[in-house]
């Protein structure tokens, strides 16, 4: 009997998941170097813009790589410095994003960062982690957020005091301001976080906290947000200030070793010098150890006159058994005044 032939299968069907997968990987490929190059345009063409407006903004090396899923720039010898003269530099900062989200990014200074501040001198930034992440790049006001976890700051020698020597935490945050509708307006919301600081010694900001740590949290909404992409020699709170910038419904709380408050402006601005004007209600809890220990500060430009007075009242209410007091701080023509007392110059801006 003769056996009939055997019918041979198709092995197609085995090979077919691996080209599939090797077309799949082609062309992912592809896209992660068209990718990579757009960021590579991109960030020149954002460096000679600041350049163009009298930014300075140079690096070393620039290497792009992380296929396949993510992409990571990575920069060496970091410096950018405004026409002010403010500037930040880093021995490298590498920025990363994930492939198929490319409009969030993680920025991270690994060796730390020097900041210059103009006609005060040099600052050295190191810590656990020095990041910054910035998502809906591609919109008008992306999210921000600045973390620097235990930062330890110390000023060069040939440069002024840093009030703060270190931290638990430093952290910034922005997002669009919406109000009523979704879609974003010239405005921002910001927040501050600075958690357990330390000031220098001597300074301040020791005096302040009594030997403790400065703890707060601030929160506002900056108007007119749009004028603080253009900057000049005087630095970019210049031109919002002359466009009508303001800080509204500013409010915060503050602890300074025992001494505790909570604060909210609902308007604060800069005036032509750069100085912030406008005032700032406190609902404060013992604040004569903050305010004796700001007189006993040996360093910075505390009034120690103005802020004695301000002890004394805040004595007298301590003695009567009152410790929690409301307060005014006020800023006006350059100073810092709490009631009638001056106690420094007020902060400056620009």
């Amino acid at each position: 009997m003769t056996d009939l032939p055997t019918k041979r299968h198709s092995r197609a069907s085995l090979y077919a998941p691996f080209i599939l997968a090797l077309v799949a990987l082609a062309a992912w490929t592809g896209w992660w170097f068209y990718l990579t190059r757009q960021i590579d345009a991109g960030l020149e063409a954002q460096a000679v813009a600041l350049r163009e407006q009298g930014w300075e903004v140079r690096y070393a090396d620039k290497r792009i790589v992380g296929w396949p899923f993510r992409a990571n720039v990575r920069l060496t010898d970091v410096t950018i410095a405004a026409p002010s003269g403010h500037a930040v530099a880093a021995p490298a900062l590498n920025a990363e994003a994930n492939a198929y989200q490319p409009t969030k990014w993680v920025i991270v200074a690994p060796e730390g960062l020097t900041l210059t501040r103009a006609g005060k001198g040099k600052v050295a930034v190191t810590g656990d982690a020095i990041r910054m992440s910035a998502s809906g790049i591609d919109q008008r006001w992306p999210n921000l957020a600045l973390e620097l976890v235990n930062p330890v700051f110390a000023a060069q020698a040939d440069g002024e005091p840093f009030p703060i020597a270190r931290a638990a935490r430093i952290e910034f945050y922005s997002r669009p301001h919406l109000e009523g509708s979704t879609a974003p307006s010239d405005d921002i919301d910001v927040m501050f976080r600075l958690v357990d600081g330390q000031g220098r010694r001597d300074g301040p900001v020791e005096g302040f906290a009594q030997d403790g740590q400065l703890t707060t949290q601030l929160e506002a909404t900056i108007g007119r947000a749009d004028l603080l992409k253009v900057g000049d020699a005087a630095g970019v709170f210049s031109q919002w200030t002359k466009g009508g910038g303001t800080f509204r419904k500013v409010r915060g709380d503050l602890q300074a070793g025992d001494s505790r408050a909570t604060l909210s402006s609902e308007v604060l601005k800069a005036d032509a010098n750069g100085r912030l004007m406008g005032q700032v209600a406190l609902q404060s809890q013992k604040p004569l150890p903050a305010l004796s220990g700001l007189l006993e500060s040996r360093q910075g430009s505390v009034n120690r006159g103005g802020a004695a007075g301000a002890a004394a009242v805040a004595g007298a209410d301590a003695a009567a058994g009152r410790e929690d007091m409301a307060l005014t701080v006020i800023f006006r023509d350059g100073r810092t005044w709490l009631g009638p007392f001056p106690l420094a110059p007020a902060p400056k801006l620009f």
